[in-house]
């Protein structure tokens, strides 16, 4: 059984872009709401889009092909999307599966927003 309370994501919005901001773990049990906010079910595809992953302090196989799928289908819509502030343990993994090679990965949100 899954626990929800590892996991806690907030949103706002930065000059026309969404904003995402996803605390504690991403992986099989959390990747549901991950998921959601990334490509709510029921809204428009987003057109622009930071991920901020600075307060994630794991993530395995299951939160790259989220990222991979999200990046996809925003792209695919003619948007983007931008992973910021990854801590060095989830930027290993970034880096390890070469997704940082597909989506631009920035130190900080600031940075992600002017690209």
């Amino acid at each position: 059984m899954g626990r929800p309370s590892r996991l806690s994501i907030e949103e706002r919005t930065v000059d026309g872009v969404r904003v995402l901001s996803v605390s504690g773990e991403i992986d099989h049990d959390t990747m549901g709401p991950v998921r959601d906010a990334l490509l709510p079910p029921d809204a428009v595809t987003p057109r622009r889009l930071v991920a901020d992953l600075g307060a994630v302090t794991f993530m395995d196989s299951s939160g790259i092909n989220l990222f991979l799928a999200a990046h996809q289908t925003i792209s695919a819509s003619g948007g983007w999307l931008r992973i910021a502030g990854a801590g060095s343990a989830v930027r290993r993994v970034i880096e390890i599966v070469g997704l940082d090679l597909i989506v631009s990965c920035h130190p900080t949100v600031e940075e992600a927003l002017t690209g």
